[in-house]
């Protein structure tokens, strides 16, 4: 014998799917889209062009002195070239997704931020050299950064990050990769 919800359940189940629609709905108008482009450099010879493409939904959280909090999600693709002479795989290409949370100056023709997130990337391979392997296709993508949002209606950014890229110790071992890179945005 199965129990029945109690109307009151019913009740608040369809409230909060009523309020989370109108609030996509509502939100849905100050969507704004970019596309994302930059070289990094990691340790052990290691070098990427990152593609990114980013989606803004516009949210806005805790204003205080100026700033406020958001989430944007992106969406990267990244070719890695290895120039150190014992690459087993000179080319590697990285995929993956991170909601990147960030604070941001709320008005102005520049408006810096400084950002964090923590995504998850798929590697096509994961041997850099005979005795270097990152042991999983699967990976954590982990990162720090700040940049500038700019121009007349915010079309522009730049920025600077750190990322670390490590499986977390699913598998071992776990050597992971820290790259630097810089990245030009447009925001359609």
């Amino acid at each position: 014998m199965t129990a029945r919800k109690p109307l009151w359940r019913k009740r608040l189940l369809r409230g909060c799917g009523a309020i989370l629609f109108a609030t996509c709905v509502g939100s849905a108008h100050a969507d704004q889209f970019g596309i994302q482009f930059g070289p990094g450099v990691a340790d052990h010879d290691v070098k990427k062009l990152d593609l990114g493409l980013v989606w803004d939904p516009g949210l806005q959280w805790w204003h205080f002195a100026g700033f406020h909090f958001t989430v944007v999600g992106e969406f990267h693709a990244a070719y890695w070239h290895l120039s150190e002479a014992a690459a087993t795989q000179p080319t590697i290409w990285e995929f993956g997704v991170t909601p990147v949370f960030r604070v941001i100056k709320d008005s102005g023709w520049i408006r810096p931020f400084f950002d964090a997130g923590v995504g998850v990337r798929m590697l096509t391979h994961v041997e850099l050299t005979p005795d270097r392997t990152l042991s999983s296709a699967f990976q954590f993508a982990d990162m720090v950064g700040i940049g500038a949002q700019f121009g007349d209606r915010q079309n522009y950014q730049a920025g600077l990050r750190f990322q670390h890229i490590s499986n977390a110790d699913i598998k071992t071992p776990n050597p992971g990769l820290n790259f630097v890179w810089a990245y030009l945005q447009y925001n359609f």
